[in-house]
């Protein structure tokens, strides 16, 4: 089991940053058409646990599929660090591509791959 810590995360230029409390476990890699092109490792923490630091203002949502997640993306650079959501049991969460992290050494972790494919 992994640590739960406070990590620091950002659009590419900057306008968009965050902090999550979350571990480094039960990442998950999906092959949907949506994720893959885009090479989203996502980790989930409950959305108490998110705080956007900068640039709503600078944020735009995307849906798509069944428009239960806001993708939410950076007008500027167009990276999409996190995404709205709610959890099977009903709990809100924030969904975090751990590649926005700017705290953590990239490959220092391992995804479970998820066939979103066939959902």
């Amino acid at each position: 089991m992994t640590e739960t810590k406070t990590h620091k995360g950002s659009c590419h230029c900057g306008a968009v940053a965050y902090e999550v409390e979350t571990g480094m476990e039960g990442l998950m890699e999906c092959n949907c058409s949506h994720c893959y092109r885009k090479g989203f490792v996502l980790a989930f923490a409950p959305r108490s646990a998110f705080r956007l630091t900068r640039g709503e203002e600078a944020t735009t949502s995307y849906f798509f599929n069944k428009h239960k997640i806001d993708h939410r993306f950076c007008k500027t650079c167009g990276v999409q660090p996190f995404g709205y959501g709610v959890a099977p049991d009903g709990s809100e969460v924030a969904a975090i591509n751990i590649r926005t992290l700017t705290d953590i050494e990239p490959w220092d972790w391992t995804a479970e791959r998820v066939d979103g494919r066939s959902f």
